[in-house]
C-alpha cells in the first residue's frame, strides 16, 4: 500500500527523526553488514548474520557463510514439506531462524566463496528472485496438486535444476584456506554446539512455561518456541546483550513505527494483552528477521537496541537500525538465542 503525506507531516516527521541523538551502552561484536536486494531472505541474512556473530564471539575468527547454500537446501526442504501436505502448507521466499538452525544442522554450510556470488547466474550484482520464485512456485504447485495416484521422484530432480540454475549447486567439496572440506565437515570446524540454541516467544494463547509451533506468516518449519511472560521475554534479550550474545530477533516492521531511514518506535504503551491483541488481528505480524547487537539511549533517557538488517548500508545509520525498547516489546514474535546468554 502506497501513502500520500502532505508536506507538513512529511517535515515534521524528518525533524522529529533529526532531533534524536544516540549514546551507545553496550555494543557487541556482529559481521558486515549484507544486502538480500530482491529475495525474501531476512531469515536467511540475519541468522547466519546471528551465526557468525557467534563464531566470532567464541572464537575471535571472522567468517563469512554463504547464505545461497542455506536458502537452497532449505527451500529443498520447504517443497518436500510441501508436497507431503499435498500442497496445503505455506511455499514462499520467506522462513524463520529455524531454518537457518536446521540446514546447519543437517546438511551443513559453506563459505560464500564456494558458490556463485548471489544473483551472478541471472547477470545480477545481488540476489534477485523476481524470476525465480516465478519459475519455481508455479512448479511445485504443479507437483503438489497434480492427479496422479502415485507420485515419482522426478519431480525433485527438476526442482532442484531451478534452484541450481538460479541460486548455484550447493559444493559436495571445497577447499577453505588450504584444507578440504564437505559442507558438513565444515559446520563441524566453526565451533558450535547445536545443542545451544533455542527460540522463545511470549503470547497468552498458549500457558506461558509451555512450548509450541507459532502460528505465523513464513513458519513453515514445525519447530518449537518456549513461552514466557513479555517482561521475562525483554529480561533476557537485556541479559543476553550484556553478557556479550547476540539475539536473532523476528517481528513486524510493516508498520507500528518502523521507518526505512534506520529508526523503530512506538508510542503505545506495551502490555501482554495489546501484544496479544495484535498478534490475534493482524496488526502486528511476523514479516521481518534482524540481529540485535548492542543497546543505546537517546537524549531523553529511552531505550533503544542496536539492530544490524540486511538492506545493504542503507538509511542514516549505514545498516543499521536504532530500534526502541517498546517497539521491541510488542512487535517481537521469537527470539532465537544461545540459551547460555541467559538465567533459567
Amino acid at each position: 500500500m502506497l501513502w500520500a503525506l502532505s508536506a507538513s507531516v512529511v517535515q515534521a516527521a524528518e525533524e522529529k527523526k533529526d532531533s534524536l541523538t544516540f549514546t551507545v551502552i553496550k555494543e557487541n561484536p556482529i559481521t558486515s553488514v549484507k544486502n538480500q536486494n530482491r529475495s525474501g531472505t531476512c531469515w536467511d541474512y540475519a541468522t547466519v548474520g546471528f551465526f557468525e556473530g557467534e563464531i566470532l564471539r567464541k572464537t575471535g575468527k571472522t567468517y563469512d557463510l554463504c547464505e545461497m547454500f542455506v536458502a537452497n537446501k532449505n527451500y529443498v526442504d520447504e517443497a518436500i514439506f510441501y508436497v507431503r501436505l499435498h500442497g496445503d502448507s505455506r511455499f514462499s521466499e520467506g522462513g524463520s531462524a529455524d531454518d537457518v538452525f536446521s540446514v546447519l544442522k543437517t546438511h551443513g554450510i559453506c563459505p560464500e566463496e564456494a558458490m556463485p556470488a548471489p544473483g551472478s547466474l541471472t547477470g545480477d550484482s545481488l540476489a534477485n528472485f523476481t524470476e525465480f520464485f516465478s519459475v519455481l512456485t508455479p512448479y511445485i504447485k504443479a507437483v503438489a496438486t497434480n492427479k496422479a495416484k502415485k507420485l515419482s521422484r522426478q519431480w525433485l530432480e527438476g526442482y532442484q535444476a531451478i534452484l541450481d540454475a538460479y541460486l548455484g549447486k550447493c559444493p559436495e567439496r571445497f577447499v577453505y584456506e588450504g584444507r578440504e572440506y564437505t559442507p558438513k565437515s565444515f559446520a563441524e570446524s566453526l565451533g558450535l554446539d547445536f545443542d545451544d540454541y533455542v527460540s522463545i516467544t511470549s503470547f497468552t494463547h498458549h500457558p506461558f512455561y509451555t512450548s509450541f509451533v507459532i502460528e505465523a506468516p513464513y513458519k513453515w518449519r514445525p519447530c518449537l518456541s518456549y513461552n514466557v511472560p513479555i517482561d521475562s521475554l525483554m529480561n533476557i534479550i537485556d541479559t543476553a546483550l550484556d553478557r556479550g550474545y547476540n539475539v536473532c530477533w523476528g517481528g513486524d516492521v510493516s508498520g507500528n513505527g518502523f521507518e526505512r531511514q534506520g529508526l523503530a518506535q512506538e508510542n503505545a504503551t506495551p502490555t501482554q494483552e495489546l501484544r496479544q491483541e495484535r498478534f490475534d488481528t493482524w496488526d502486528a505480524t511476523y514479516d521481518h528477521v534482524m540481529l540485535i547487537y548492542g543497546k543505546a539511549k537517546d537524549q531523553n533517557g529511552n531505550d533503544y537496541y542496536l539492530v544490524k538488517n540486511s538492506w545493504g548500508e542503507t538509511g542514516d545509520h549505514k545498516g543499521i537500525w536504532y530500534m526502541r525498547k517498546n517497539y521491541i516489546a510488542l512487535n517481537t514474535t521469537y527470539i532465537f538465542l544461545n540459551r547460555h546468554a541467559f538465567d533459567k
